[in-house]
């Protein structure tokens, strides 16, 4: 299973605008992709709930997987999304 480990960039961490954009870009993929913290368990990336229960911060790390045809693509897409200042 394809994977990315981030630092997440965004000042407001994942949470607000950021998270929204994640989960937009991770629904539009017909594969299962999850994000947990480094150690911790791995939750929906297509639940906005979901997301911002993981509380986030800037300077955090978040472990993303994706399954399925795609998967290095979309992780390469939403790694772009975290990075981003």
């Amino acid at each position: 299973m394809p994977e990315r480990k981030v630092i997440v960039e965004s000042q407001v961490g994942l949470h607000a605008r950021p998270a929204a954009t994640f989960v937009q870009t991770a629904a539009k993929a017909p594969i299962d992709v999850t994000v947990a913290k480094p150690g911790g368990s791995p939750v929906s990336a297509k639940s906005i709930l979901s997301i911002l229960a993981l509380d986030v911060r800037h300077g955090e790390a978040i472990v993303i997987h994706a399954e399925g045809e795609g998967a290095d693509r979309l992780l390469d897409e939403l790694v772009a999304i975290v990075s981003a200042p």
